[in-house]
């Protein structure tokens, strides 16, 4: 009886802990994050996380804890807009208003 208990433990703590995360996208809907690298951006008061799925050229922003998207956003432009020295200015003065996604092709997950 023993080994069952401790078999049904053991079972139990192998089961994967990670769970499918989605979120949910202004305009959008829900997109689910399993074709995306995300970073959490600690160090913007405005920026709080940037996905991006760079086969579909397609990025998910968070801005004040709203998600955004944006469509056929090169990966260079998002490579400047995670090493610039303010995120918010750079979002601001090269993306905000660009890559718009009632213009350009939005990926279908």
């Amino acid at each position: 009886m023993r080994l069952n208990t401790i078999a049904t433990i053991v079972a139990l703590c192998a089961c994967p802990a990670a769970q499918a995360e989605s979120v949910y996208v202004k305009y959008r809907g829900e997109v689910d994050l399993k074709f995306f690298n995300c970073t959490d951006i600690a160090r913007s008061s405005f920026i709080g996380r940037v996905c991006y799925d760079r086969p579909n050229q397609y990025m998910l922003i968070s801005l004040n804890g709203t998600f955004y998207h944006y469509c056929e956003i090169d990966g260079g432009t998002v490579s400047a807009l995670m090493t610039a020295e303010s995120m918010g200015r750079y979002y601001n003065a090269s993306i905000k208003g660009r890559f718009d996604c009632r213009t350009y092709r939005v990926p279908e997950y």
